[in-house]
C-alpha cells in the first residue's frame, strides 16, 4: 500500500497497549498503527499468566492496592496505583464485550492466584491470555475504517518542530521518510533483547524509550528490570516463560536434590515476589552449582492434578513436549531471565509525556504503577486502563499538521544519495553492527543482570560508550541521523530493510543499555528489581526516583 503523508495520530507498537489505545481513540481521527512485524507479534502476545482485576466479592480494591504497593517496594505512585485498580473492573468488562474469551467456572469468570497477590484475582484464557487478548484486539482494529495498520514498518525517530512532536521518521517499503501526525503514541513495549537471557520476543528492543530519550523526553527508574524466575532452560531452546500461574496452582521449585530451597530466602517460598525468587535461584546456584551461569533449578508440577495441568497449561505442555519434556511426569529445568522493564518514559494519568504531542502507554512507560517491582499480571491491566485514557485525548490547534513550519528550501521529493562507503560493500558496516548487537546483551547480562556491583557496572559503561562511539562513526549512522524533514532516503538494492532494522534496533539497544547501566550504578542500594551485591540492603534515603533528561541524570524528591 502507498503511504499517506499524514495522520491525526500515529501509534507506534502493536501489542496490547498499541492496539487497545488505537481502538479507544476517537473514531473521527485518522489513526496509523506502526508494527515492526506482522500483526500481532509482541510481548503481550506471549503473556501467559493473565490480567489482574478485582471482580470477586471476596476480594477488594484496597487489597489489590496494598499488594501492588508492597511489590513496588515503596516506589509506586499511590495515585497511579489507585487509578489502575479502581478502573480495572470496567476495563475487564470492556474486554469481555470486545470478545476476549476469558476462562469461566460456570457463568463466573475463573480466577487464579499468582505470586504476591493476597487473593485469587488473575483472569486467564488457559495459559495464552496475552494471545487471546491481542488476537481479539487485532481483529477489532482491522475492522475499523479509521485505522491504517502499517506492518513491517520501523519507527526510527520522533519529528520535532519548535519543541513539539509533529510525527515520526519511518522505514517502510524500502524508504525512510517523515510522516506527519498531530500526536504520536509510543507503545513499543519493553527492551528485554538488551539481555542475553530474556523471555521477550525479538521485537522488544526498547524502541520507544530510546526514541523519547533522543528527543529529550523525561525517563524514570531505568535500572529496575524484572527477571522472571522460571524461564525454560534447555540447550537449544528459547527462554520460554513458565508462567507464574504454575506456581500459583501449587508447583514447587526444587534443586537437584529435590529440596524446596526458596523457603530459605523468604517465608512465602515459591510465591514470594519475582525479584526475591529470582535472587533466591541465583544465590542457590552460586552456592551449589558447579557452573552457575549454565545451571538451573527445577519446577515440579506433581502437586497439581494432571487434569488441571491439561486444562490450565496446554501451551506449556505443547512447548515443553517439543523440547522433549513431559511436564506431567518430569521436572522442568528453569532459571531466571529478563522479563519486564519497570522503568521507562515518565507519563501522567492521561498518558502524556514531557514532550508536547507525545503520549505513551504500556511497558515503554513509567506510570508509577509498578515502582521498583511489578506485581504479577498488572502489566496487561496497565495497557488497557491507561490505553482507555486516550479516548479523552484533546488535540490542541498548535499541533495540527496543517500548521507545521517546513523549510521552504527543502522539498518532500528530495532524495539523498547513498555514499559509496555504504553501498559498495554493505557487509563491512553490517558485520560491525551485528557484532555489536551480539556483544551488548552478553555484557548487560554479566554487569546489569540479577546481581550488580560497582566495578562491573563501570567497566560495562566504558565498553558501551566505546561501542556507541564506534556505531556513531559508521557511515550509515552519519547518513541516516543527518536526515532532516522532509528529506527521504530510498534504499538501494544492496541494502535490505532487515539490514536497516538491525541497524536501528542496535542503535536503540545501545541507548537503553547505557541508561540501564548508568541508573544501576547511580542507585547505591538494593530495591525491587535492582540488586547490588555491594549495597545489598534497602536504603531509606533512596526512596526516590532516578530521572534522566538527555545526558543529565538526577534524583527526584524523596517519596517518604
Amino acid at each position: 500500500m502507498s503511504l499517506p503523508t499524514s495522520f491525526d495520530i500515529i501509534v507506534v507498537g502493536a501489542g496490547a497497549a498499541g492496539l487497545y489505545s488505537a481502538l479507544c481513540l476517537p473514531a473521527e481521527l485518522r489513526v496509523a498503527i506502526v508494527s515492526k512485524a506482522s500483526l500481532p507479534l509482541s510481548a503481550s502476545d506471549w503473556a501467559q499468566g493473565g490480567i489482574a482485576a478485582v471482580v470477586d466479592p471476596q476480594d477488594s480494591v484496597d487489597l489489590h492496592i496494598v499488594d501492588t504497593l508492597r511489590a513496588g517496594a515503596r516506589l509506586c505512585d499511590r495515585d497511579a496505583v489507585e487509578f489502575l485498580v479502581t478502573h480495572a473492573a470496567a476495563c475487564i468488562e470492556s474486554l469481555v464485550d470486545l470478545g476476549v474469551g476469558f476462562d469461566r467456572v460456570g457463568q463466573k469468570l475463573a480466577l487464579t492466584l499468582e505470586a504476591a497477590h493476597s487473593r485469587p484475582r488473575v483472569l486467564h484464557a488457559a495459559d495464552t491470555t496475552g494471545r487471546a487478548l491481542v488476537s481479539t484486539l487485532a481483529d477489532r482494529v482491522l475492522a475499523q475504517p479509521n485505522i491504517t495498520v502499517l506492518t513491517h514498518a520501523f519507527a526510527l525517530d520522533l519529528w520535532l518542530e519548535a519543541g513539539a512532536c509533529q510525527g515520526i521518521s519511518l522505514l517502510y517499503q524500502g524508504q525512510i521518510t517523515w510522516v506527519r501526525a498531530t500526536a504520536v503514541v509510543l507503545a513499543t513495549g519493553g527492551g528485554g533483547q538488551v539481555y542475553a537471557q530474556t523471555t521477550n520476543p525479538e521485537v522488544s528492543t526498547g524502541d520507544g524509550v530510546a526514541m523519547a530519550h533522543r528527543a529529550g523526553g523525561l525517563l524514570r527508574d531505568l535500572e529496575f528490570v524484572q527477571f522472571h524466575p522460571t524461564a525454560l532452560t534447555k540447550t537449544g531452546a528459547p527462554r520460554f516463560l513458565i508462567s507464574e500461574a504454575v506456581r500459583g496452582e501449587g508447583a514447587h521449585l526444587v534443586d537437584d536434590t529435590g529440596y524446596r530451597f526458596t523457603f530459605d530466602y523468604h517465608p512465602a517460598g515459591e510465591l514470594a515476589p519475582r525479584d526475591v525468587v529470582s535472587q533466591a535461584i541465583f544465590s542457590h546456584l552460586l552456592k551449589h552449582s558447579p557452573d552457575p551461569a549454565k545451571g538451573c533449578v527445577w519446577l515440579d508440577l506433581s502437586p497439581i492434578p494432571a487434569a488441571k495441568i491439561r486444562h490450565r497449561f496446554p501451551n506449556i505442555i505443547q512447548v515443553c513436549q517439543h523440547w522433549g519434556i513431559d511436564i506431567l511426569t518430569e521436572l522442568i529445568p528453569v532459571a531466571p531471565a529478563a522479563h519486564y522493564w519497570m522503568g521507562g518514559i515518565q507519563t501522567d494519568l492521561m498518558t502524556r509525556t514531557s514532550i508536547p504531542g507525545v503520549y505513551a502507554v504500556g511497558e515503554t512507560t513509567s506510570t508509577g504503577v509498578h515502582g521498583a517491582n511489578r506485581l504479577a499480571s498488572n502489566s496487561l491491566l496497565e495497557c488497557v486502563v491507561f490505553g482507555a485514557q486516550l479516548s479523552k485525548i484533546s488535540i490542541e490547534p498548535q499541533f495540527l499538521v496543517d500548521n507545521l513550519a517546513i523549510d521552504p528550501n527543502l522539498t518532500a521529493s528530495l532524495h539523498l544519495n547513498w555514499s559509496e562507503k555504504i553501498t559498495n560493500n554493505p557487509a563491512d558496516w553490517l558485520d560491525r553492527v551485528q557484532s555489536i548487537r551480539q556483544e551488548l546483551p552478553r555484557l548487560m547480562w554479566q554487569a546489569a543482570g540479577i546481581c550488580r556491583e560497582q566495578n562491573s557496572l563501570k567497566l560495562a559503561i566504558d565498553r558501551v560508550n566505546f561501542l556507541q562511539s564506534e556505531f556513531n562513526d559508521l557511515p550509515i549512522t552519519q547518513l541516516i541521523t543527518q536526515l532532516l524533514p522532509p528529506q527521504s532516503l530510498t534504499l538501494p538494492a544492496e541494502i535490505s530493510e532487515r539490514d536497516l532494522c538491525t541497524w536501528g534496533e542496535t542503535r536503540n539497544l545501545l541507548d537503553i543499555g547505557r541508561s540501564i547501566l548508568t541508573g544501576a550504578l547511580m542507585r547505591t542500594e538494593s530495591r525491587g528489581g535492582h540488586y547490588r551485591t555491594d549495597f545489598p540492603a534497602i536504603d531509606p534515603n533512596w526512596q526516590l526516583h532516578t530521572l534522566v533528561l538527555g545526558d543529565c541524570w538526577f534524583k527526584s524528591d524523596s517519596l517518604t
